[in-house]
């Protein structure tokens, strides 16, 4: 953490002293030592805020990460004092601060150390750019493994990493490139089996070290703003996830289109060839929902204009694509061409709406329409003006918007000069403190223009750069990635870490948006897609005319495309199911090993195995020419998808991996909602859902949860919350079903698919009722049952 300089810039680091004096104010305490402030505010029994005024005043209390809707619950919490220190007692935690240094220890009732200061707070006057880098070291406890920070392209487990946020356009990053894209100020501790998680809210350059510098040091710290961090506590890795979507917000219920597959290339150029490869789906039954355009739709890369030569009639076009079951998504970013005929341009000057250098001057910049001026969105008033831009997109029919270059990126420069002035919500600040929210800010008005206009329909937004709390507002994607073996990894690690860290809606460009894949790394990369939320194909295809579509490869390579993305259609009600979790409770929709086994320590540095949900196990192919896998398999019994065969967790096992299946799993006891056979979601309105479910002895509990996919009727009850429990027998399968919701779903009956019965079955009983099976329930070892979809007991024996 060493920082001085020969320049000077830096000044020697101050530290608390001796706390003279404390008074508590509802759920705030306050510490006061001759120059420093502690605030510490009790949020709930696991969730504590630390706040640090180090010259003895605070800045302004504001956060553009915490969402509105954070509740306060504190029930049972008190302090009591000691001749050494200060004790802050919770139901959860025990809060001991030294009277000589404010140094904080951290444990749980009985005594366990979960988190200890090492110097602690403390700080640096920084003389050249002003005000002053804030600092807090810990120690790192025995044993103690690191995760989350976003999408950092390196390996699960963060120990002996230094990891740094500032939004970067890193065109073809590679393993360990740092910073990217998003900035996620939020990390996880585990040791010795609890877990705790820390979120400091800070939007200047943030830079964690875990371990690298001090082998048995931790600490954090910002160039700029104050010491400001949240405490999160288990002890369970998933609780803690929860926890910290407590407070920067849970994502609402994306419409049911946008986890359809999607179909990207820069660029699908001219509209003709837009049709082209919309007929091409029809055609060869492959699965498909959105066509995305990208900057060459646009009239000389003028945000909200239509090319006049490419795209003369876009009603038409969109009117045509919507016949066929395609929605479609367009491209803006935020830089806006100086042109003083372009009325974009000229409302934005006219209102003074974008940014400005320290003289006064117009931040200018070169992007993809040539001189290009930005909108301030920490300003309000711009954010509603950019919302209000949205209309005309949405009245052609576009359906989604995919903000880019938002970081934001300009060519040559890198990106916007530090002394670029900012409104930052009436504060006045520099780019040094509204960097790493730029973006953040530009995908959450798109994300307001495009519900306006939408409503009552649910908008879709993708964003490349955020900050902490994005999730409330829009997807992600990992950015300008490549056609590599190395990339496919990547994209599994990076959407595992993103989904820990808040943001479960991501997905990577399949096949990679740099360079040409083969046949088998862009087919093994749709068979991981298929269980990220985000599932895109995108290239940059226009630099070699290289096509990248689903049957691009050749037909053994198009067959097993659509065998997967058929599957992911079938997946869709257990998707939207685990969407729903994480919609709200916070819940990660991907979740690492450790996330589900956390107190198996070999799940703590196993990176190929990941869990969609609570109830499917995934591990990709990660080589060319692989023949058959390990896979580690946690505690409990585990299905093979393909052939039903059973295997017990807490071991490896090998996997056969031939071209058209992938190491899945599912856990033993499940109910796995799917779709029949559809080409997009506006055929899922049929008359049946199949539920895979599958046996064990061990009580279960599974969730379907169902509404109309496509706008906001869910907040006002209509929706269906489905609740499965088995509890089964070695000679008796027994399924129960509670139903709460007013949503009347299309479908009338449920095709039930039973699998792994260790017994032979001669009957069902259906609510009571007592039928014989028959040679025709049975299709290989699988009992096929179909049931009034309100049926609430099924037992077979």
């Amino acid at each position: 953490m060493q920082v001085t300089t020969s320049s000077g810039k830096y000044s020697a680091k101050h530290y608390p002293d001796i706390i003279k004096e404390w008074k508590k104010e509802g759920n705030y305490f306050y510490f006061y030592t001759s120059e420093t402030i502690l605030e510490v505010r009790i949020i709930s029994d696991k969730i504590v805020r630390f706040r640090y005024a180090a010259d003895g005043n605070f800045q302004r209390d504001f956060s553009y990460a915490v969402s509105e809707r954070l509740e306060e619950s504190p029930v049972n919490f008190g302090l009591r004092e000691y001749e050494e220190n200060f004790e802050i007692y919770t139901e959860a935690l025990r809060i001991y601060i030294a009277r000589d240094d404010m140094r904080l220890t951290i444990t749980d009732p009985e005594g366990f150390i979960i988190n200890q200061d090492e110097l602690g707070f403390h700080w640096q006057y920084y003389l050249q750019k002003g005000g002053k880098i804030v600092y807090c070291s810990k120690q790192i406890q025995e044993d103690e493994y690191f995760f989350g920070m976003g999408d950092k392209p390196t390996d699960l487990n963060l120990h002996g990493k230094r990891l740094e946020n500032y939004g970067t356009d890193a065109y073809g990053f590679q393993k360990d490139t740092d910073p990217l894209y998003r900035n996620i100020p939020f990390y996880y501790g585990l040791h010795r089996g609890k877990a705790y998680g820390i979120f400091f809210d800070n939007t200047f350059r943030t830079i964690f070290d875990f371990g690298k510098e001090r082998e048995n040091v931790t600490s954090f710290w910002a160039r700029g703003g104050e010491m400001n961090y949240y405490f999160i506590y288990g002890p369970e890795l998933l609780k803690v996830a929860e926890g910290y979507t407590s407070i920067t917000g849970t994502a609402e219920l994306p419409p049911l289109w946008a986890l359809g597959y999607q179909q990207c290339r820069w660029s699908y150029y001219p509209d003709k060839r837009v049709k082209e490869i919309a007929a091409e789906f029809r055609k060869r039954q492959i699965p498909c929902d959105v066509i995305h355009l990208d900057i060459d739709y646009m009239e000389g890369f003028r945000c909200f204009t239509w090319s006049k030569e490419g795209f003369p009639d876009p009603v038409g076009l969109i009117k045509e694509l919507s016949a066929q079951g395609f929605k479609v998504v367009v491209i803006i970013d935020p830089g806006i061409k100086v042109d003083p005929d372009y009325n974009i341009y000229k409302q934005g000057i006219q209102n003074n709406y974008f940014c400005k250098r320290q003289d006064g001057a117009l931040m200018e910049g070169d992007v993809w329409p040539g001189k290009c001026v930005f909108p301030d969105y920490t300003n309000p008033e711009v954010r509603k003006w950019w919302a209000g831009l949205f209309k005309e997109l949405v009245d052609a029919g576009v359906r989604g918007v995919w903000n880019d270059m938002n970081e934001p990126a300009v060519f040559e420069m890198g990106t916007f000069p530090e002394d670029v002035r900012h409104d930052y919500d009436g504060e006045a600040v520099s780019h040094r403190k509204a960097h790493n929210v730029y973006g953040h800010l530009m995908s959450k008005a798109t994300a307001a223009g495009m519900r306006k206009f939408l409503m009552p329909n649910r908008p879709f937004v993708i964003s490349r750069s955020c900050y902490a709390g994005a999730q409330r507002w829009t997807s992600f994607w990992t950015g300008d990635n490549v056609s590599s073996w190395d990339h496919l990894w990547l994209a599994s690690i990076q959407c595992q870490r993103l989904a820990v860290s808040g943001i479960s809606f991501s997905g990577s460009d399949i096949g990679g948006f740099i360079g040409e894949p083969d046949g088998e790394l862009y087919v093994r990369w749709i068979q991981l897609a298929v269980f990220h939320p985000l599932m895109r194909t995108h290239s940059a295809s226009n630099e070699t005319g290289f096509n990248q579509e689903p049957w691009s490869f050749g037909p053994e390579f198009e067959t097993v495309a659509r065998k997967f993305i058929q599957l992911r259609y079938h997946l869709l009600p257990y998707l939207y199911t685990t969407f729903w979790q994480y919609s709200r409770w916070g819940t990660p929709m991907i979740r690492p090993l450790a996330f589900v086994a956390q107190h198996d320590k070999q799940t703590y540095d196993r990176s190929h195995e990941f869990m969609l949900g609570d109830s499917l196990l995934i591990s990709h192919v990660s080589e060319p020419g692989m023949k058959e896998k390990e896979v580690y398999l946690p505690e409990g019994q585990w299905y093979y998808y393909w052939n039903d065969q059973v295997y017990n967790g807490g071991q490896v096992i090998k996997i056969a991996t031939p071209l058209d299946e992938m190491p899945l799993f599912v856990k033993a006891g499940v109910v796995i909602p799917n779709y029949p056979k559809i080409q997009h979601v506006e055929e899922r309105n049929t008359e049946e859902m199949i539920l895979q479910v599958y046996y064990s002895t061990q009580e279960t509990s599974s969730f379907l949860y169902e509404d109309a996919g496509d706008h906001y009727g869910y907040k006002n009850g209509q929706y269906n919350d489905i609740r499965f429990k088995q509890t089964s027998e070695k000679h008796r399968f027994a399924l129960r079903k509670k139903y709460f919701g007013q949503y009347n779903a299309a479908y009338r009956r449920h095709n039930i698919h039973v699998h792994g019965l260790p017994f032979k079955a001669k009957e069902y009983i259906l609510d009571g009722k007592a039928v014989k099976l028959t040679a025709a329930n049975f299709v290989g070892n699988v009992v096929n049952i179909v049931v009034d979809r309100k049926f609430e007991n099924l037992v077979i024996r």
